[in-house]
């Protein structure tokens, strides 16, 4: 698998998802509730891939008949550069979903659904499992060859689960600090990422 596409794991984790993930460990069941968590991004980044793998598969993407994948490729790197712009354009009014201070009192269940959920259904998520699925398309490969990408999604989505492990005291004072910055900045996280994908789907 083409080692660029690797970075998009950040891009699939920005936003609420992220959020979500910091909101779990100051949850009273954080571990708990996080594993569940982190099982439902699994799930959905995995079978969201396959599932564009196997769309991308029916077209002609590989070289020779590469004309229509590099279209596709580009339509992706437009649609990363709209959703860029879109961020920048409405800076001053994004602000995170109320939803999002009903996980608070999430239970195991919430959480698996949560992580299923956004991975699954967040548009810019969509976008980056179908430019994932176009690219193993491209290079003629198994879904295995995904496992780089989705361990990648899957630990950038624990992160905030092995800090609270690792540094539990410090860890209960930093976590909200980090959820609010996110909160404050997740147009600038968003513009930052989509930027940096649609050079690597160009270049």
């Amino acid at each position: 698998m083409d080692l660029a596409v690797l970075p998009l794991a950040v891009t699939m984790m920005a936003g609420p998802q992220i959020m979500s993930a910091l909101i779990f460990v100051t949850t009273r069941r954080a571990v708990t509730v996080s594993c569940a968590f982190l099982a439902g991004v699994a799930t959905a980044a995995t079978a969201g891939v396959a599932l564009a793998r196997w769309l991308a598969g029916l077209l002609p993407l590989t070289r020779p008949a590469g004309a229509l994948g590099e279209l596709l490729q580009y339509g992706l790197a437009a649609v990363l550069l709209a959703v860029a712009v879109g961020n920048w354009v409405r800076r001053a009014e994004v602000k995170p979903p109320a939803w999002l201070g009903t996980l608070l009192n999430a239970g195991p269940g919430t959480g698996f659904r949560t992580g299923l959920l956004l991975i699954g259904l967040f548009p810019s998520d969509v976008v980056v499992m179908l430019t994932v699925g176009v690219q193993l398309a491209r290079h003629g490969q198994p879904l295995t060859a995904a496992l780089p990408f989705l361990g990648a999604t899957v630990l950038i989505a624990a992160a905030p689960l092995l800090v609270f492990l690792l540094f539990r005291r410090r860890a209960e004072r930093f976590a909200p600090v980090a959820r609010d910055w996110l909160t404050a900045h997740s147009w600038l996280v968003n513009v930052l990422a989509c930027l940096l994908f649609v050079l690597l789907l160009v270049l």
